[in-house]
């Protein structure tokens, strides 16, 4: 069941297209990761399949239905990137007004829980750290039991393990059968939670795939090292990384590199290679010109 669609959807403010005929689907059960740099049009399309916005040309649903309309929303749940909450309400106060919006939402503590809200409860959230409120503001997009979650930049201001709770509470959401739109600027993040990972450059879909396959996409290899002396001139090197004596080499050939440094007589150790991480397949896909 496609419990959200785009289809050739183009969005524009004023002269600026910030949505280029987008397409595409959501199923549900899955965890999709939107990804891009500032100014993508990650945003923009969360906006659009949440009703917040209109499409300048093509469709949107949810649920089956038009986003902007009370009845397809019902089960929807949202964290955007930018929220705000009232400042004298206290946590527990603000989760009970959003579960009052919903027939059956979800207990209240199990939600404070979930989310490692709970010894937060009596606090008013004007009193709250910024990575504090944003915990909040991610575990009420859960209150309503929605079948469709979308988090725009959900982590942003957290620390590490703040970070990781709240992984936590998506994969137990996602893990119950619940459908999760996840925008992150954090790719460790994508790589951790999404199954599925949608690439987005100047407002157009660059690629639509599993995560190891958006690696294979760009058939970079990374070739890491110890190595004491200077590198000679090698072909086919695309980037290098120095951590002290330990050398991360990236090439679309790692066979050729390994023969050239040897050719070469460079003395090194720990030779280890492996498929590029998400970062460097994401870096990779929007720095190069898309094909005419």
């Amino acid at each position: 069941m496609i419990l959200a669609r785009a289809f050739e959807v183009s969005r524009r403010y004023g002269d600026t297209l910030a949505l280029d005929r987008v397409t595409l689907d959501v199923a549900s059960g899955e965890l999709v990761g939107l990804l891009g740099p500032n100014g993508a049009g990650k945003s923009t399309l969360v906006s659009l399949l949440t009703g917040i916005r209109r499409p300048t040309s093509g469709r949107v649903e949810l649920c089956g239905g038009d986003p902007r309309l009370p009845a397809s929303r019902r089960t929807l749940g949202v964290t955007p990137q930018e929220t705000g909450l009232p400042a004298s309400l206290r946590v527990g106060e603000v989760v009970d007004f959003v579960r009052a919006h919903f027939d059956n939402p979800l207990d209240r503590a199990e939600l404070l829980e979930r989310f490692g809200l709970a010894d937060l409860v009596r606090r008013q959230t004007g009193g709250l750290s910024g990575g504090q409120k944003r915990r909040v503001a991610v575990a009420l997009a859960f209150a309503g039991r929605p079948e469709i979650v979308f988090l725009d930049e959900p982590t942003t201001g957290l620390d590490v393990q703040a970070r990781r709770a709240l992984w936590e509470g998506i994969r137990a959401f996602h893990a119950d059968g619940g459908t999760v739109v996840l925008t992150s600027h954090y790719l460790e993040e994508i790589e951790a939670l999404a199954r599925r990972v949608v690439v987005i450059g100047d407002g157009r879909v660059l690629v639509d795939d599993t995560v190891d396959a958006v690696r294979g996409l760009v058939a970079i290899r990374r070739v890491s090292l110890t190595c004491r002396v200077p590198l000679p001139v090698l072909d086919g090197l695309v980037g290098v990384e120095a951590e002290g004596d330990r050398l991360h080499l990236l090439t679309p050939d790692a066979d050729r590199l390994v023969r050239d440094l040897v050719a070469h007589d460079v003395p090194f150790a720990d030779l280890e290679v492996r498929p590029t991480s998400l970062e460097e397949a994401f870096l990779t896909l929007t720095r190069e010109p898309l094909p005419a």
